[in-house]
C-alpha cells in the first residue's frame, strides 16, 4: 500500500532565538508571568504595530474580553460584529452579558460590510468589532467615520492578521484597540497567547489592572475591583520574542506561498477563486483560502475528503455566527452563507516547498475538473 505524504494545513516554524530564550527562563527560574521577556515582547510588539502600548495576555479570546471590560460593556449593551468570523469574537461580547449584533460580509474581501453597519446601530450600541479575516484587513476608513459619528469604540480583531496593512498603516494601530492571537497555527506563535494594542494610556492601565486579578499597582495584594488571571507567562513571551524578531521572514514566507498558489491557480478561475488582495491592502496571508464556483458540482466537504485521501489537510471556512445555536438568527446574511458553504483553507505554513505546492494544486485542480456540471 502506497504511503501518502501528509501535508499539514498549518504549524509553527521556530527558526530563531525561541529555544535560547526559553532555556534562559528555565535556567533563571523566571517561568511564570513575571520576567524580562514579557516586558520586552510587549515593547517590541508595540513598536512593530506603531502604537504606544501593548499588553500580553493568555490568548486571543481574552485579548477581546479585556477591552470590552475596560469599556464597561455589560447587560443591555450591543456590540456590532461580523457574522462571518471565528466564534471567539461573539463569545467575548457574550461574556460581558451584552449582545453581539451581526452584520453580513462583503463578497470581495469577505470582511464586514461597512455599508450595512449603520442600519444595525441603536441606542444600545456601544462599539464595533471588525475582524481582519484570514489576514486580509478591513477597509478601516468608513468604519472609523461611522464610529466617530455615533460615538462608538472600534476594536480590531487582528488575531489572524499580524503585519497586515490598510493604506500603509499596520492593523492594530487604526482602531481604538487591536487584539492578536499567538495560537500555534498563527503567523507567529507563543503556543497559546494574545496581545492587545492601543494608544490610549488610560485604557491600557485599566486593562493591565483587570488582567492581573485587579491588584492595586501601588499596594500589593490589595484589590479594589474584581479582576481576572489573564496573564501570559515569561516562557510564552520568550517564544513570542524569538518569533517577533523573525516576523519579516514569517510574513515573507507566507506571501511567497500565496504568490505561488496565485500563479498556479489563477488560470482556473472558472473552477474557483482565491480571496483577493485589494489595492489599498497588504494581506498577511494567515491562510490562503479558495471559493468553489457553482460549476464544481461536488460540495466543499466532499472535496476536503478527497484532498484528505491525498494527504492534504484542509479546513472549512468559518461557519457564520447566525448559524450557531448560541447566536442563531433566521438568515438575512446571504453573502456569508454562500462564502462559508463553498470555501476552504488550503495549506499555508512556513515549511511548504515548491514540490508541496505543486502537488496541492495538482490535486485540487484534478478533483474540481473531474466534478463539473
Amino acid at each position: 500500500m502506497k504511503v501518502v505524504k501528509r501535508i499539514p494545513l498549518a504549524g509553527p516554524v521556530l527558526n530563531g532565538n525561541e529555544k535560547k530564550y526559553v532555556m534562559d527562563c528555565l535556567d533563571t527560574g523566571w517561568i511564570s508571568s513575571n520576567g524580562k521577556y514579557v516586558n520586552e515582547f510587549e515593547q517590541k510588539f508595540a513598536e512593530f504595530c506603531g502604537v504606544e502600548h501593548a499588553l500580553t495576555c493568555a490568548n486571543g479570546t481574552v485579548a477581546l474580553h479585556l477591552p470590552l471590560l475596560a469599556y464597561e460593556v455589560g447587560p443591555g449593551d450591543e456590540v456590532i460584529i461580523p457574522t462571518f468570523t471565528y466564534i471567539a469574537t461573539a463569545n467575548a461580547v457574550k461574556y460581558c452579558g451584552a449582545t453581539p449584533v451581526l452584520v453580513d460580509c462583503e463578497p470581495d474581501t469577505w470582511n464586514i460590510n461597512p455599508n450595512l453597519i449603520e442600519e444595525k446601530i441603536t441606542e444600545k450600541t456601544k462599539g464595533i468589532i471588525v475582524v481582519h479575516l484570514y489576514g486580509h484587513p478591513v477597509e478601516m476608513g468608513p468604519i472609523m467615520e461611522i464610529a466617530k459619528k455615533h460615538n462608538l469604540f472600534v476594536i480590531e480583531d487582528a488575531a489572524e492578521a499580524h503585519g497586515a496593512e490598510v493604506n500603509g498603516k499596520v492593523v492594530g494601530s487604526i482602531g481604538d484597540v487591536g487584539t492578536f492571537s499567538f495560537f500555534g497555527n498563527k503567523i507567529i506563535s507563543t503556543g497559546e497567547g494574545g496581545m492587545i494594542t492601543t494608544n490610549n494610556k488610560q485604557l491600557a492601565d485599566k486593562m493591565r489592572l483587570l488582567r492581573g486579578q485587579g491588584m492595586d499597582p501601588d499596594k500589593r495584594y490589595w484589590f479594589n475591583v474584581v479582576g481576572y488571571n489573564y496573564r501570559m507567562t515569561n516562557m510564552q513571551a520568550a517564544i513570542g520574542l524569538g518569533q517577533l524578531e523573525n516576523i519579516d521572514w514569517h510574513l515573507g514566507k507566507r506571501r511567497s506561498v500565496a504568490n505561488s498558489y496565485i500563479n498556479k491557480l489563477s488560470q482556473y478561475s472558472e473552477l474557483f477563486t482565491l480571496q483577493p488582495e485589494m489595492d489599498w491592502a497588504k494581506h498577511s496571508y494567515w491562510m490562503v483560502s479558495i471559493l468553489l464556483k457553482d460549476i464544481v458540482k461536488i460540495d466543499r466537504d466532499e472535496l476536503m475528503k478527497l484532498l484528505e485521501s491525498d494527504g492534504i489537510e484542509t479546513r472549512p471556512l468559518f461557519y457564520p455566527m447566525h448559524q450557531m445555536p448560541p447566536y442563531y438568527e433566521e438568515s438575512t446574511f446571504p453573502v456569508s452563507d454562500q462564502i462559508s458553504a463553498r470555501g476552504l483553507n488550503i495549506p499555508t505554513n512556513g515549511v511548504l516547498n515548491e514540490e508541496d505546492l505543486n502537488y496541492i494544486c495538482e490535486k485540487l485542480i484534478f478533483h474540481c475538473k473531474n466534478n463539473i456540471r
